[in-house]
């Protein structure tokens, strides 16, 4: 998809929930079919600096990591946390969802290849701004494959994938509805198996219409051709991988077989983190419980182990000097 043009507004304004020495600016992309808005945080440095892009995970999630049922503020404090570490980013809602609603497709017509374009056109910005030496794509949950396909396309320097599943999405499906009464799988595999060869299917049984409905299996289509574990061994520049130990959506397997589709990857397991950052047991109802829960802090060794990672001048194994400052107080 083409970028129409770009609009930054001009007024910079400080949002309560940052520090006193980073500002947030509101940036809108325009694209053919509308406007998405994104927070560009930027430290207050005098040199340029790297910047990240984060790319939030499936459904109705926003750029702060919420979504209408659920707020955790995962990203937002993520891109905080990085902002005082020397690190600019920015996060944006996906078409269709918060800020970014009205450039949302009808269902029917959403493709996956739409988040693609749209995470290639908010690089494409980044790239072209002289306050950035680096851009660096941070993709979380199924924005780690949106990520990795846009890092691969946009030259990006380097990549880094959160809870990012490692198999296709027609085979995660089929994982989870393994959970279910047996005669539930056994009516979505027929459906699952004409959808892998590009084929919808009418007359959705009850039990799997609001996963399988007819109106969003194009989008399924065209998701379902994409297998992370071939599109991160693609990948040439300094891959991360990050899974959290508590992950209930996300397993370690999954980071194990992105990994070794990418050896020259580097996998970091982050104990007692769960998908949304947060430290949390294993358990269900209380891992849930945190989904919910806006003010409790993130993991602290996430920002640190991305920062050690963006800072680490790859080619000559030496650490990039980040500014002067101290590390983010969680």
């Amino acid at each position: 998809m083409k970028i129409c043009f770009f609009t930054v507004l001009l007024s910079l304004f400080m949002t309560s929930g940052l520090f006193a020495d980073q500002s947030e600016t509101i940036i809108k992309l325009e694209t053919e079919t509308g406007t998405l808005e994104g927070s560009l945080i930027v430290p207050n440095e005098k040199n340029s600096v790297t910047v990240a892009l984060i790319i939030a995970g499936s459904g109705p999630t926003d750029r702060d990591g919420n979504n209408p049922a659920m707020k955790n503020n995962s990203l937002k404090m993520l891109a905080e946390a990085l902002s005082k570490n020397g690190i600019a980013t920015l996060r944006y809602d996906k078409r269709g969802i918060g800020k970014s609603q009205k450039a949302g497709e009808k269902e029917d017509e959403l493709r996956f290849e739409h988040y693609i374009s749209d995470a290639q056109d908010w690089a494409e910005l980044l790239k072209k701004d002289e306050r950035f030496n680096r851009v660096i794509i941070i993709g979380h949950s199924e924005g780690s494959l949106i990520g990795m396909i846009s890092a691969r396309k946009n030259g990006i320097d380097k990549f880094i994938s959160i809870a990012g599943p490692g198999l296709s999405a027609d085979k995660t499906i089929i994982e989870q509805l393994k959970s279910q009464p047996p005669e539930v799988l056994n009516i979505a595999l027929p459906i699952i198996d004409k959808l892998r060869q590009g084929e919808t299917v009418d007359g959705v049984n009850p039990l799997l219409y609001s996963l399988l409905r007819p109106s969003v299996q194009p989008y399924m289509i065209s998701w379902f051709k994409y297998d992370p574990a071939e599109e991160i061994a693609n990948l040439k520049m300094p891959v991360l991988i990050i899974q959290g130990s508590t992950d209930i959506q996300v397993c370690e397997d999954d980071a194990k077989i992105l990994a070794k589709a990418n050896p020259n990857s580097q996998l970091k397991f982050i104990k007692g983190m769960n998908h949304i950052f947060k430290n949390s047991e294993s358990d269900r109802m209380h891992n849930i419980a945190t989904y919910n829960q806006p003010d409790l802090p993130i993991n602290t060794d996430l920002a640190e182990t991305i920062t050690d990672f963006i800072m680490k001048d790859n080619k000559h194994n030496r650490l990039i000097q980040p500014p002067k400052k101290k590390r983010a107080a969680y």
